[in-house]
């Protein structure tokens, strides 16, 4: 029998898109895109590549197992910006608002696993009305938060749910390996309010595993990669609005375009490095918060990932 997955459903209002975006509500429509253009280009960090978050291991739960990952020395670093060649930003949102009418959605069910006590992808896209999936590959339990998240509105909790280990393995087996079926499921609706396009989920016992995810109401959107460059094609030409967004650098920006039949734009953008203490987590190398400080020994070896 295959086991069951954890299925978040989705369901995004309509609204507005922060700061930058006014329209109103409308139906996306499908039909055969004439002559269509292509945007493409790169999106890059104006600024320093800020320090990975670092979260000492033994002030959360299941140290030994989600030390795995970690720098070793006992600690787990968030690599929420991963910078490329010519500071090419990975995981910024490119998309267009304002597209009524072009191709066919082509987006499955987004997955995001749990996995070494990390979730996977750190970034994603969701279609409004469709769902996340979620999966625990770990041999501990997670506690997922949800929330939905706008400069304007601000934050908001839709949910607070355990997500129960994985029972392929032994509690805690720091030598497991992840080719079996996920953990067992659990379901639950997930209404994004109006103004609030953003869902952002973090797990209540491991403060280092976050995840985000947009939803978006029309297929022209892309996510940067490793050197920050993308491409939108098949575009109906006409005027939108360009957005590119990162999780970690605000509120993002736009711009205004007009795409010409058979056209190609090529676009530079840029996103803001966050600027002084942006974080309370950061790496400390001071003895009194080492193992030793539990009381008992416990070893954090970084079996499937060094950290640097």
């Amino acid at each position: 029998m295959t086991p069951k997955r954890s299925v978040l459903v989705v369901f995004a209002c309509m609204g507005l898109f922060w700061s930058w975006s006014s329209a109103p509500a409308f139906s996306y429509n499908v039909v055969d895109v004439q002559r269509g253009g292509t945007i493409e280009g790169t999106v890059v960090l104006d600024g320093p590549v800020p320090e990975p978050k670092g979260f000492n291991l033994i002030t959360f739960p299941d140290p030994a197992y989600c030390g795995r990952i970690s720098n070793g020395q006992g600690w787990r670093l968030l690599h929420d910006f991963v910078v490329g060649e010519n500071n090419g930003l990975k995981d910024a949102i490119v998309l267009l608002e304002g597209v009524e009418a072009g191709k066919p959605f082509e987006v499955s069910v987004p997955l995001i696993e749990a996995r070494d006590c990390m979730f996977t992808p750190f970034v994603t896209i969701v279609r409004n009305g469709h769902a996340v999936e979620v999966i625990n590959m770990d041999p501990v339990m997670h506690d997922i938060q949800g929330y939905e998240t706008s400069i304007e509105a601000g934050a908001r909790v839709l949910f607070n749910t355990p997500l129960v280990m994985n029972q392929q393995h032994r509690r805690g087996d720091l030598h497991a390996i992840h080719n079996h079926a996920p953990g067992k499921s659990l379901v639950g609706p997930v209404y994004l309010n109006k103004g609030r396009r953003t869902f952002y989920m973090q797990c209540g016992f491991h403060a280092y595993m976050e995840s985000w995810a947009m939803a978006v109401n029309n297929p022209y959107y892309t996510l940067t990669d490793g050197n920050g460059k993308f491409t939108i094609g098949d575009v109906p030409p006409g005027t939108y609005q360009l957005v590119v967004w990162h999780p970690q650098t605000g509120p993002g920006s736009a711009k205004m375009i007009t795409v010409q039949p058979n056209g190609t734009i090529v676009e530079q953008l840029s996103l803001p490095a966050p600027k002084g203490n942006r974080t309370p987590y950061k790496v400390m190398h001071n003895p009194r918060f080492g193992p030793e400080s539990l009381g008992y020994s416990v070893e954090i070896t970084p079996l499937v990932e060094h950290q640097q």
